[in-house]
């Protein structure tokens, strides 16, 4: 099948990137851009935005297209954690099954989610070192997201 781009980019669903903290959200994106992800990027700042997000309520009431095919979710955000998100997706038929990677700083915190609440379908130290996160966040969006046709196929 010859897809060109624009076609394929309508029928994929984004990947919901839940970060507050800037620069995080902005390496997490370029990663996902190097890696050639061609799923379009929702970057929502906190669980109470990105639940709107994926319920379509509040601001988010309007929208149109796809759930997400991959969240990717910080542990510490205000107004509601990751975790607090995690739990919420799992409770609901609709989003049980949606593939969540938690990222956290700490591998401490990555055990401690892994053991209060082992939902989600990976866990992600964001490691220091800027080469190796953009290779981990890559390889994430390779694994759940869909890569962009090259071109002629």
């Amino acid at each position: 099948m010859n897809l060109s781009r624009d076609r394929f980019m309508d029928v994929v669903g984004p990947i919901l990137l839940v970060e507050d903290t800037a620069s995080d959200a902005e390496m997490t994106i370029g990663a996902l851009h190097e890696a050639q992800v061609a799923n379009p990027i929702v970057h929502v700042h906190d669980g109470v935005e990105a639940l709107d997000y994926l319920h379509r309520c509040g601001r988010y009431a309007g929208r149109t297209g796809d759930d997400p095919a991959l969240v990717l979710l910080d542990i510490h955000m205000p107004r509601m954690t990751g975790l607090e998100v995690l739990h919420a997706l799992r409770m609901e038929d609709g989003f049980r099954h949606l593939p969540v990677v938690i990222l956290s700083s700490s591998s401490e915190e990555v055990e401690l989610a892994r053991d209060r609440n082992p939902g989600a379908n990976a866990y992600l130290v964001k490691p220091h070192d800027l080469d190796r996160y953009f290779d981990i966040v890559g390889t994430i969006g390779k694994l759940w997201g869909t890569l962009a046709p090259t071109p002629g196929h």
